[in-house]
């Protein structure tokens, strides 16, 4: 069992089933064959920035949005071909076909400084909430792709 393996089946319990405390997480990792302390628990909890949220359940454990965007972050460095703009829109071109699964990536992020999207084929446009955030934005963006590349 390694980490990478041990942080899945977390994220994948935590996902399927309502867990509401440690210990039901302890025991429901141990039926996946992930045998853990709570020390140990704690500590993957911690970096897989997973919260206890209330729910019409009751409290939960879930991944906060922070480790959503860290999850899904690496996969525009490798759909994203260019960033441009002008005064008013920044253009995002993608891989071919990528460009609907690029404008939800950047949706999901819930960026302050993003209106909103729309997508083509292999095109994105991106409503910045101000265009005297654009040139901000964009360095962000482009940011963003060019991480995981240079890793």
């Amino acid at each position: 069992m390694n980490k990478n393996e041990r942080h899945l089946a977390l994220k994948e319990v935590i996902t399927a089933r309502h867990i509401g405390t440690q210990d039901e997480l302890v025991r429901a990792l141990k039926q996946a064959g992930f045998p853990v302390t709570q020390a140990t628990l704690s500590r993957d909890m911690k970096e897989l920035r997973i919260a206890r949220v209330n729910g019409p359940e009751g409290p939960r454990y879930a991944l906060t949005p922070e480790a959503e965007e860290k999850r899904l972050q690496p996969y525009l460095a490798f759909e994203i071909e260019s960033i441009s703009f002008n005064e008013s829109l920044i253009v995002v071109k993608t891989l071919p076909g990528r460009a609907q699964g690029v404008a939800e990536i950047l949706d999901s992020f819930h960026h302050p400084d993003i209106l909103g999207t729309l997508a083509g084929d292999n095109t994105v446009f991106v409503t910045p909430r101000s265009t005297k955030k654009i040139p901000k934005l964009v360095k962000e963006l482009r940011g963003m792709a060019v991480e995981v590349r240079m890793k």
